[in-house]
């Protein structure tokens, strides 16, 4: 008799846990999947872009994070969030998709189509993905502003984007295939393996405990994503560095980085640890405050 008295007294604690952890397989429709990505795009980019930016220097010269960071330290703290307007937008706007896009199709598969579960998972992060590259431009106007080579030449956005019209509405999306390419792996990982590694950590029943758990579990998927997908950026930051001229293949601007770089590894890698710390903070801000926005909306 006391045993069971014991029982209902601990599993409301437990229920209310495992309820908590089940909001990654519960499908969110409507409008607030968008508003809490907005409100995590912002919360990222304000922490995580000067980082960022001595990353940049690192994956489109090969030279190293104390090179790099010299190089950012010279031109100055009014140059610091310099091109920070594109990204700002682009996080914005991309999250708000990836959340909003990836719940509203998964949500549209299961009740419609009647999709498995982990299909509807896959495709609906897949088309989530797709979907973001839209905003290609963005991220074209950003590796612009932010090499330095281009300080002289552009002093803002919208310098950026009137002088890419002159070369047609394709040269905004120089870089498409890399962006697609990592766009899908990232999504299809992050929304299938976030629900999973937060399972295994420590239940916890508090808000800012499940704050905590939700950033350690962003932390590490935005690790894991950003080794996997690095030498992916290496080639899209390279392409999209180019003004005018030919559109080379994904494969082809590979082969010259991979020449350039003297056929080594850990030369393609030059800013993956940096990248490392950087993502680790970044998909934690993301997923933390994308949690703590759907709870308090």
């Amino acid at each position: 008799m006391m045993d069971s008295e014991a029982h209902k007294k601990r599993s409301p604690i437990i229920t209310s846990s495992k309820q908590e952890i089940a909001t990654h397989n519960t499908d969110v429709g409507g409008i607030k999947p968008y508003m809490c990505g907005c409100g995590a795009a912002v919360s990222n980019v304000a922490f995580t872009y000067p980082i960022q930016k001595v990353l940049f220097r690192q994956q489109l010269y090969g030279i190293k994070a104390r090179d790099a960071m010299l190089q950012v330290r010279r031109d100055g703290f009014q140059n610091l969030y310099r091109g920070s307007l594109p990204p700002l937008m682009l996080k914005t706007a991309s999250l708000a998709l990836m959340f909003g896009v990836y719940e509203d199709l998964t949500c549209f598969l299961r009740k419609y189509i009647r999709t498995p579960q982990f299909a509807a998972h896959t495709m609906a992060a897949l088309l989530a993905g797709t979907t973001e590259a839209i905003f290609t431009p963005l991220e074209r106007v950003q590796t612009l502003l932010q090499d330095q080579k281009n300080h002289d030449k552009f002093a803002n956005t919208y310098q950026v984007f009137k002088a890419l019209k002159c070369y047609g509405v394709g040269e905004y999306y120089r870089g498409l295939i890399p962006i697609l390419l990592r766009n899908g792996l990232s999504n299809v990982l992050f929304f299938g393996l976030r629900g999973p590694i937060k399972e295994q950590l420590p239940a916890v029943t508090t808000r800012s405990g499940h704050v905590a758990t939700d950033f350690i579990c962003g932390g590490l998927l935005g690790a894991m994503l950003g080794v996997l997908s690095f030498p992916i950026n290496v080639v899209k930051i390279r392409m999209q560095s180019e003004i005018g001229g030919e559109f080379q293949s994904f494969p082809k601007v590979f082969k010259i980085i991979w020449l350039e770089r003297d056929r080594k590894l850990t030369n393609l890698f030059r800013g993956a640890h940096l990248n490392y710390h950087r993502t680790i903070i970044s998909w934690g801000i993301i997923n933390a405050s994308y949690e703590f926005l759907l709870k308090v909306i």
